[in-house]
Order: C-alpha cells, then sequence, then structure tokens
C-alpha cells in the first residue's frame, strides 16, 4: 500500500488520488428491463381469481353464472383483502358470497344469499364489493 504525506482537502480528492485507475461496477445489464417493487404488486393484485374443483361445482349445482363485471368485482374485493392481508377472506357481492384463500388467488367455495344455516368459518376478514 502507497503511503502519501499531502493534506487534501475534501474526500472527493482524497478518493480521486487513491482509486484513480478504479472504474464503478455496472450493476444492470444495458437491455435488461428494472422491475420496481410498485409493478410486481400491481400484477399480483390484477390478477384473475382461480376457482377450485369445489366451488366450480357450487356453481354449477346452483345454477349460478358470474357476469364479467361480478368476476372483475370479486377480484377487487380479493385485491382489497391482499392489500389488509387478510389470508381466508368472505367476499361478498350482490346475493353471492365466496369464500377465497387470498394467497394462492383462488375461490373455495360459492354460495347464494339466502340459503339456510350459512355458517362462515375459518376466514380472517370479509370484504363487501
Amino acid at each position: 500500500m502507497r503511503s502519501f504525506d499531502v493534506d487534501f482537502l475534501s474526500m472527493g480528492q482524497a478518493a480521486n488520488l487513491y482509486f484513480q485507475n478504479v472504474k464503478p461496477e455496472k450493476t444492470t445489464e444495458p437491455n435488461k428491463k428494472v422491475v420496481s417493487f410498485q409493478d410486481v404488486l400491481n400484477a399480483k393484485v390484477e390478477q384473475e381469481v382461480k376457482f377450485s374443483k369445489h366451488a366450480n361445482q357450487r356453481l354449477e349445482n346452483r345454477n349460478i353464472e358470474l357476469s364479467k363485471d361480478q368476476l372483475e368485482r370479486l377480484n377487487q374485493g380479493v385485491g382489497q383483502a391482499r392489500t389488509k392481508q387478510i389470508q381466508e377472506s368472505l367476499v361478498m357481492m350482490d346475493n353471492l358470497a365466496f369464500i377465497v384463500n387470498v394467497k394462492n388467488n383462488t375461490v373455495v367455495t360459492a354460495m347464494e344469499q339466502g340459503e339456510s344455516g350459512q355458517v362462515f368459518t375459518n376466514i380472517d376478514g370479509a370484504v363487501i364489493v
């Protein structure tokens, strides 16, 4: 290591003297797109829900058909549950109720309002859309 008998006026001067031949490393590849946290979050929130086999059977047995608007509202409700860190959510919309596993973005079961004996268990939040 070299020693210098020089008085520096600033850290910049010292850095220039000691690191003359050091070039900064590139942190990203030239053609690689940098993805922001907000982009990742938006992609996760905007992801459409899936329906489990059980939920599909429930919808079919009860002749429940979701319109495009209802499906969009269901996705928004799941997104709201996700922002509140809900794991298992009851999403209520119109006269329909859905139990959704938010982490897996999956509707576990579905039912219509007015069915007798409606008890919702193993949920940690509810969203009404």
